[in-house]
């Protein structure tokens, strides 16, 4: 469960892990698009007695939040979108990811904060670009649509 530091400063944004389904299946490098977002409705009754609309909240909306690795020979990615490509038992074959942003003390057993993605299913995987002319680690992406973001 997050709680505010005594120190009031931030965590370094290097220190975390992804887990799916509670397994640790890959080390990943980069997380974004942990976004929540309602689209407003605008509205106005007819009894109003200003002009002016009022802001409602509407459907809420999540980005696909986006993992970038370097390539390390495991396939289990792959299979994964595998299955929603070729329409697996279950349809999708979705999992619960969880982001947990760890302490100092590497303490994965209580994180600073837990973002759970519920029913994620790999929308795209992009493998890396290659090239002859550098040194650069070969980087795959995993795009991640979900139902539901939470925060603990």
């Amino acid at each position: 469960m997050a709680t505010e530091r005594e120190n009031k400063n931030p965590y370094s944004n290097f220190n975390f892990i992804v887990e799916f389904d509670g397994d640790e299946v890959a080390a990943f490098s980069e997380v974004s698009g942990l976004d929540s977002e309602n689209t407003p409705i605008d509205y106005r009754e007819g009894a109003d007695p200003t002009n002016a609309q009022r802001k409602l909240p509407g459907i809420e909306n999540y980005a696909a939040v986006q993992l970038k690795r370097g390539i390390s020979g495991s396939l289990a990615l792959w299979t994964w979108r595998k299955e929603v490509r070729d329409g697996g038992a279950s349809f999708p074959p979705s999992k619960n990811v969880t982001v947990k942003l760890l302490n100092e003390k590497h303490d994965r057993g209580n994180p600073a904060m837990t973002w759970t993605l519920t029913n994620a299913w790999p929308s795209k995987l992009t493998g890396p670009s290659l090239t002859a002319k550098g040194n650069d680690i070969a980087i795959e992406q995993l795009d991640l649509v979900h139902e539901r973001i939470d925060i603990e």
